[in-house]
């Protein structure tokens, strides 16, 4: 059940390219992701790809806590059909994503499968297992 719900996380996450050895961030003003993009670059494509209507009756707080240079901590807040994302942490998350930075672009880029990852302990998912198959539709 926990190996589903992260093949469903993983369709969240592939939101557009791929590329192969780790170099500079991609353009800032590109919709193309690649593997050399960083999850801050990730994070900004998932902004733009909010989908207020799948979110409609959502209410959740999801927490990322990325390993590795271009790491860090964000938060994304999503509540019945509008966001609110940043970096650093959110209290009482329902859903935390723990993985290393590369990693998590590269589940962003199709190039790592979600049930991979999470099978390798790449990815670790913690919280509620039906909001993080949300996450899916509401950042497509």
């Amino acid at each position: 059940m926990i190996a589903a719900s992260v093949a469903i996380l993983a369709l969240a996450l592939p939101l557009m390219g791929k590329s192969a050895d780790p170099a500079p961030p991609a353009a800032p003003d590109s919709d193309q992701l690649t593997d050399n993009s960083t999850p801050a670059d990730v994070f900004e494509s998932m902004r733009r790809n909010f989908n207020a209507a799948a979110s409609k009756g959502v209410h959740a707080h999801y927490q990322f806590n990325l390993s590795g240079p271009f790491g860090g901590a964000w938060w994304i807040i999503v509540s019945d059909g509008e966001f609110t994302m940043g970096k650093g942490s959110t209290e009482n998350p329902d859903v935390t994503m723990t993985s290393t930075d590369r990693d998590w672009v590269m589940l962003a880029t199709g190039s790592l499968s979600g049930i991979r990852a999470f099978l390798t302990g790449r990815l670790k998912v913690t919280g509620d297992q039906s909001l993080a198959r949300k996450l899916g539709a509401i950042f497509n």
